[in-house]
């Protein structure tokens, strides 16, 4: 085997966070779906701008400010308290159903495999306690103890110092172009997950290693 580490982004990858739209349908109606596509598209861009400006902040404002970005946009007012109920739904998020099967099939194939994500340790580990994905995997790295978002490539060197892995003997699984596309420029190997069948990738000329249309895939891919 050429490889032995899997470092897995969560939002997205191993959790969806549109997945709001189902709280939101009760709160703003036939707007759930475009106020949760702005505040997941927001929430990346605060995390991309504050790495730009060097003004750190723990992700959960970055989600937090979105939303608020995300209200406006649509013309919607939420009371505090459905505001804090919406913060509170990105804590109970259920992982995508192809999730714990290939996390299992990866630990009969002897990989090392971790959470990687821009949120912080305590919210990942309790986010992926909630949808029971935790205990399959090795442990969480959070990009908290570097204090910049992905893609800086210094939170890939983090992942590779904590991991104790070479790039080439390491992979970044996720369904974010930008990550992927960090993960490789640091020299990592790296798999798109691309759970939308329209999902497009970025065309920078850097590419993923392999391409799969969800977890079980890959694990499948890898196996052979």
């Amino acid at each position: 085997m050429s490889t032995h580490a899997l470092a897995l982004d969560v939002y997205g990858t191993l959790v969806d966070p549109l997945e709001v739209k189902h709280k939101l349908q009760g709160l703003v109606g036939e707007q759930a779906e475009e106020l949760a596509a702005v505040w997941r598209q927001k929430q990346l861009e605060y995390s991309f701008r504050r790495g730009l400006m060097d003004l750190y902040e723990d992700f959960s404002v970055c989600t937090a400010q979105a939303l608020d970005y995300a209200q406006d946009h649509c013309g919607v007012s939420l009371a505090a308290e459905e505001r804090q109920q919406l913060l509170e739904q990105y804590q109970e998020l259920a992982p995508f159903p192809d999730v714990i099967p290939a996390l299992e099939t990866f630990a009969a194939q002897g990989y090392k495999k971790v959470a990687f994500s821009n949120g912080h340790p305590d919210q990942v580990r309790q986010l992926l306690s909630y949808g029971g994905v935790l205990a399959h995997l090795d442990g969480v790295i959070s990009v908290h103890e570097v204090e910049v978002f992905k893609p800086a490539p210094r939170v890939y060197q983090y992942l590779l110092d904590q991991l104790g892995t070479p790039g080439d003997r390491t992979w970044l699984v996720s369904s974010n172009p930008f990550d992927v596309i960090g993960a490789k420029a640091a020299g990592l190997r790296a798999a798109w997950v691309k759970r939308a069948p329209g999902a497009l990738f970025d065309p920078w000329g850097i590419e993923p290693d392999l391409v799969v249309a969800d977890l079980k895939e890959l694990a499948q891919r890898l196996g052979t």
